[in-house]
C-alpha cells in the first residue's frame, strides 16, 4: 500500500511540475514561446486523457469482474445485475468523455 501511495505521490508531483510553466506563461511573446505553450497544452491534454482512460478501464474491469462473480454465484439474479452493470459502465465511460471534452478545451485555449 505504501508503494502505491509513493507512486501516486510521484505522479502528482510530476503533474504539478508540468502544470507550473503552463500556468505561468504570459500571453503574446515570440513565436517560439507560443510554440512552447502549444506543446504544454498537448502534454496536459495527453495526461488528462491517459489518466481518465486508465481509470475508466480499471473501473470497467473491476465492475465486470464483480458482475461475473455475482452472476456465477446467483444465476437467478443475472437480469438485475446485468442492468446495474450496464448503468454503472455507462456512468464510468461518461467520466472519460468529460475528460475528452476537457482535453479539447485545453487544446482550444
Amino acid at each position: 500500500m505504501s508503494r502505491r501511495l509513493a507512486i501516486v505521490g510521484l505522479v502528482l508531483v510530476a503533474i504539478v511540475l508540468v502544470a507550473g510553466p503552463v500556468l505561468a506563461a504570459e500571453g503574446g511573446g515570440t513565436p517560439a514561446a507560443h510554440h512552447q505553450k502549444n506543446m504544454w497544452q498537448f502534454v496536459g491534454a495527453s495526461f488528462a486523457i491517459a489518466i481518465a482512460a486508465a481509470g475508466g478501464a480499471i473501473g470497467d474491469g473491476r465492475g465486470m469482474a464483480a458482475a461475473c462473480d455475482a452472476m456465477g454465484r446467483n444465476p437467478g439474479g443475472a437480469g438485475p445485475i446485468r442492468i446495474t452493470l450496464i448503468i454503472g459502465m455507462a456512468l464510468i465511460e461518461s467520466l472519460v468523455i468529460y475528460a475528452l471534452i476537457i482535453a479539447f478545451m485545453i487544446l482550444s485555449a
